[in-house]
């Protein structure tokens, strides 16, 4: 069989398909995104394939010679992404200064003490108003029922623990009567 046969008798309109896919799929492993290049690139090729090959034959060797092209063009693509122009576009190459402090939560331990209200229950964990803040609390292990008076008894990290304000709280705090 003369394999120079096979891609004598084509036509425009399927080697355009392909080639139109081929890139597209291209232009896709250079700006991976959306996908609409890769998914119209996809389409091309397997609607020039199916117009192109007139036997099973033609349509193998063409699968082989798209998978070829693609797969070197993946590789220039993957070298591209470790040291070359595509890196700059998919890899973060900005630093935070070290004068520049991030932390993943604020310092809460200026609301210990505070005296809220339960927005929700807490079983142990809830929602509670501080001075018109919501806070996600939650208590020890505690039932505390909704509209429930509480204060923060203390911050571990972002978790907030509260504990039930009850009147013996409030004799503590008041001075005792004379």
């Amino acid at each position: 069989m003369d394999f120079a046969a096979i891609f004598t008798d084509y036509s425009w309109i399927p080697l355009l398909c392909i080639v139109a896919g081929l890139i597209l799929i291209i232009i896709e492993m250079f700006h991976p995104g959306f996908g609409l290049p890769g998914v119209m690139g996809i389409i091309l090729l397997t609607a020039g394939i199916i117009l192109y090959a007139k036997t099973v034959l033609q349509a193998l060797i063409l699968v082989a010679v798209v998978l070829a092209v693609l797969g070197a063009a993946l590789a220039i693509v993957l070298q591209s992404a470790t040291r070359g122009r595509l890196a700059k576009h998919i890899v973060l190459d900005s630093t935070v200064d070290d004068d520049i402090k991030f932390s993943a939560f604020d310092d809460l331990s200026y609301l210990l003490g505070s005296e809220g209200k339960t927005l929700s229950v807490l079983r142990p964990s809830g929602i509670a108003d501080f001075n018109g803040v919501r806070l996600d609390v939650v208590s020890e292990g505690e039932y505390i029922p909704k509209d429930t008076l509480v204060y923060i008894d203390k911050i571990e990290g972002n978790r907030i623990v509260v504990k039930r304000k009850t009147a013996s709280d409030d004799m503590e705090n008041d001075p005792a009567p004379q």
